[in-house]
């Protein structure tokens, strides 16, 4: 059985990094989801492909792959790149500027 080990991405919705810091173990889908033909619904006899396992560490997900005979793929994370801002909103009200402001 197949199975890929990753760390979630944050959630497009918010900026910050919640839920993010565990490692996720998922299964591969074993057979191709179908259409019901009476309400059009997708569905799946894979009950696999509805558990997620949560782990702390990398190592802890191989582990587990390998006491279950699992085929496991590692995808590593991709490292963001801090944007850090020189001033803000906050810049237009400081005490100390040296110019006047205006728009």
């Amino acid at each position: 059985m197949r199975a890929r080990i990753y760390k979630p991405a944050k959630t497009a919705m918010s900026s910050g990094t919640a839920k993010t810091d565990h490692w996720v173990l998922e299964f591969a889908p074993a057979s191709a989801r179908e259409v019901d033909p009476l309400m059009g619904w997708t569905s799946s006899s894979d009950m696999n492909s509805q558990v997620r396992l949560r782990f702390d560490t990398l190592e802890a997900a191989q582990d587990y792959a390998k006491a279950q005979g699992l085929d496991a793929l590692v995808l590593k994370p991709k490292t963001r790149k801090p944007n850090i801002r020189a001033g803000g909103y906050g810049e237009n009200f400081a005490t100390n500027r040296r110019g006047a402001w205006t728009h």
